[in-house]
């Protein structure tokens, strides 16, 4: 088939979006498919099927795909804005969205839950994949690294590692390296002032994949803080490259490593942030613990899934 996979995330952006796009391009391109990237659906494609990264992002281009070609599918992949945000702030885009398509695909489990209740049965869960490496850096001798991947937004909540770092006692070695881009000076004015106040913060910025996935196999622990995500890949690599995980306790994490996961903290919450850091730091036992419920659901993750899981939506929506 002919696919137009649409992402809003641009050519050279390192959104989440963008990531998505591009290896979902590739597994669709290996399973036979001739696929098109695009950020708006060109009518002179031709597609015969469009697979849309957005639901409010990508409306103009969905209703238009649908508007000239009724009859051909349409799968719309829901981000966690869709879900946790413009579903209530801009709902009239995000159903109208919802109800052209044929399929939709959530990140997480948690997903078909979170939609009215007609929308349900169109959702099949894709989890983004994620590959080992081989080779791993050495774990700095010097501090306890707590690793912070994600872009500086409101909704990742970006600095909660940090101020939760301030209140750990003085005989903790703990150091956050918080990789990810400022988008507006405003955000990385607000880094260079918690770098310069708070010895235990470091903001490296935006950095290639390549080397956000060797620093991952360098951390001792990953914080995910955001008030809302859709099903972060991040979570995904983490896991893959053996790194434990502390996360807020939000839909889209817990659709991804499961409600009895040992490593929650309520969003927001410095001091629940700090004394689960210090007990990673502390506790050989706790952090062992994170690392094996985390190996238990590393399966989930793997290329070949995520591959299966595509061809079976698109086979759906051929059926």
């Amino acid at each position: 088939m002919k696919i137009s996979l649409i992402t809003p995330a641009a050519k050279r952006s390192r959104a989440g979006n963008r990531t998505t796009a591009m290896r979902w391009a590739r597994i669709l391109g290996d399973l036979g498919h001739q696929v098109d990237v695009a950020t708006i659906y060109d009518p002179e494609s031709e597609a015969d099927l469009m697979l849309a990264l957005h639901a409010w992002r990508s409306a103009a281009s969905i209703a238009r795909f649908k508007a000239l070609h009724p009859e051909r599918p349409l799968i719309v992949a829901l981000t966690g804005t869709d879900v946790y945000h413009y579903l209530a702030a801009d709902p009239e885009p995000t159903l109208r969205s919802l109800d052209l398509a044929d399929r939709l695909i959530g990140l997480h489990d948690l997903i078909p839950a979170a939609l009215p209740e007609r929308h349900r049965a169109k959702v099949d869960v894709v989890f983004q994949s994620a590959l080992p490496r081989r080779q791993r850096w050495p774990a700095s001798a010097e501090a306890f690294e707590v690793l912070v991947v994600g872009h500086l937004r409101a909704e990742k909540d970006p600095f909660r590692a940090a101020r939760a770092a301030r209140r750990l006692p003085a005989r903790s070695r703990l150091r956050v390296v918080h990789l990810g881009g400022a988008h507006e000076a405003v955000w990385a004015a607000r880094a260079h002032a918690e770098m310069a106040e708070n010895p235990r913060y470091l903001w490296l910025g935006d950095r290639p994949g390549s080397l956000v996935r060797r620093w991952l196999t360098r951390g001792r622990v990953m914080v995910l803080s955001s008030h809302q995500e859709g099903g972060a890949n991040v979570v995904s690599e983490a896991v893959v490259a053996g790194l434990p995980v502390i996360a807020s306790d939000i839909p889209g994490t817990r659709g991804l490593l499961g409600p009895t996961y040992p490593g929650y903290f309520p969003v927001g919450d410095d001091a629940a942030l700090a004394a689960l850091l210090l007990r990673a730091e502390e506790e050989p036992g706790f952090l062992s613990a994170l690392g094996a419920f985390c190996t238990e659901r590393a399966d989930r993750f793997a290329p070949a899934q995520e591959r299966e899981s595509l061809r079976q939506v698109v086979a759906r929506c051929r059926a």
